[in-house]
């Protein structure tokens, strides 16, 4: 399955929904205002330019118009993107772009702000002694603290040889450092030998150009050291592309198909179909999922499970069984749009059912952290409590209610892209897909 068969089929898709489209009829620039509807849009936003007391943001209100005449399709995967982030997602999905080399989560329990989760070894950050944990407080003059991350990653991401000024936080202490930036490769693929030359490959998301590039590297690493047999990682793994999913499970099947697509009309066609090739992988395959493995991580889990090719080991998948479309907009913006659904090569339909696993283990990796709420207190009282030996101290609220929610145990990730770091004394799932190929 290649580049050029998923232009085709997208673009046969997109021709269809085209002329179900002219047949259906629908919203035009001409028409807009022949129905009530319509009408009345047109003329509420001339009215609020016309009668409301502040200054209108245009853009703001017509994105906003946008957003909600898909959410009011109840479908969690049609959205509209923002031109600015469609920039990150375009870069993102390119697998390169010019930054300081790290990884970044959010900072703060709404999901706003930014913290390093990860330095990269050779990159602008890492020479300047960045460290993880530390949190940004402003890039340039602009505060950050409660910025929205991907608002953070526009910012730090520039052109090539251009220097970028981040103030951080450390254990309370801000320091401020200057950093030129570089080329960032997104490595998708991580992988390592287990004891007893059992591999191991983590692929942490299809949403990357180059993933079927890296991971059929990896492979190769694989069959090159002669493992006795290997795990495939896809815990967490959202998806991303489709054809990245079909190129992966066509690295372990021989024939037959791998993944189909079923429109609206009930038409459906196979998508990607296996073929033969001297870089395959043959050996005893072990796949690991969770609740958070989803779209193209269930059509490889799937198409494998469904061949008898792997066992699949770990929880039940999230259950996306649908395929979007991106189309382009005049703003720089794209909307994701939902115009498929795809099978297993048996003829499963998963959406909003999931894969249940071959052998069910309960991802014990990351445990739920201590939190706790409570009140009576004055207004602005700090509380210390002693949580896990250590003490605590919480500031009441306007209503003396109080609140604390522990910090989640971070991913050990090495400063190395591409190499993985696994426990399996504390991962059940790995161990007992480990135990297996034994």
């Amino acid at each position: 399955m290649n580049a050029k068969r998923l232009t085709v089929t997208l673009a046969a898709l997109g021709a269809t929904a085209a002329v179900a489209y002219a047949q259906m009829g629908g919203y035009t620039q001409a028409n807009l205002s022949s129905t009530a509807e319509g009408r009345t849009f047109l003329q509420l936003l001339s009215d609020l330019n016309r009668l409301y007391l502040y200054p209108v943001d245009q853009k703001k209100v017509l994105r906003g118009a946008i957003t909600g005449a898909l959410g009011s399709l109840d479908d969690e995967f049609t959205y509209y993107s923002e031109p600015e982030d469609n920039a990150i997602d375009a870069a993102n999905l390119q697998g390169e772009f010019f930054g300081i080399g790290v990884q970044l989560v959010a900072a703060n329990t709404d999901g706003s702000g930014g913290k390093i989760d990860n330095v990269y070894k050779g990159g602008a950050a890492s020479g300047a002694g960045v460290q993880i944990g530390d949190q940004f407080l402003k890039i340039g003059e602009t505060d950050v603290t409660s910025a929205k991350l991907n608002e953070i990653v526009r910012l730090v991401r520039g052109e090539r040889g251009t220097t970028v000024t981040v103030t951080f936080a450390r254990d309370g202490k801000p320091y401020t450092v200057k950093m030129e930036r570089q080329p960032v490769t997104i490595v998708s693929v991580e992988s390592t030998v287990l004891p007893g030359n059992v591999g191991y490959i983590a692929l942490n998301t299809f949403y990357n150009e180059k993933v079927s590039e890296q991971f059929s590297a990896a492979v190769a690493d694989m069959k090159k050291k002669n493992v006795k047999g290997l795990i495939l990682d896809l815990r967490d793994n959202g998806g991303g592309l489709l054809n990245a999913g079909v190129e992966v499970v066509d690295q372990f099947l021989q024939s037959g198909p791998i993944v189909s697509l079923r429109d609206r009309s009930k038409a459906t066609e196979v998508f990607g179909t296996a073929r033969r090739q001297t870089t395959d992988y043959t050996g005893k395959l072990m796949v690991l999922v969770n609740k958070n493995s989803a779209s193209a991580s269930e059509v490889v889990s799937g198409a494998l499970q469904d061949t008898k090719k792997a066992t699949i080991v770990g929880e039940q998948t999230f259950g996306k069984g649908v395929a979007q479309i991106p189309v382009n907009l005049p703003d720089g913006g794209k909307a994701a749009i939902v115009n498929s659904e795809w099978l297993t090569p048996n003829g499963r339909q998963i959406h909003k059912k999931g894969i249940t696993p071959d052998v069910v283990v309960k991802d014990t990796r990351f445990t739920t952290p201590v939190n706790f709420t409570g009140s009576g207190v004055k207004p602005g009282e700090k509380i210390t409590l002693t949580v896990e030996g250590k003490p605590v101290t919480v500031t009441a609220d306007k209503d003396g209610k109080f609140t604390y929610t522990g910090e989640i145990k971070r991913p050990t990730r090495s400063a190395q892209q591409g190499e993985a770091v696994v426990d399996l004394q504390t991962d059940a799932i790995l161990k007992k897909a480990y135990d297996l190929l034994k």
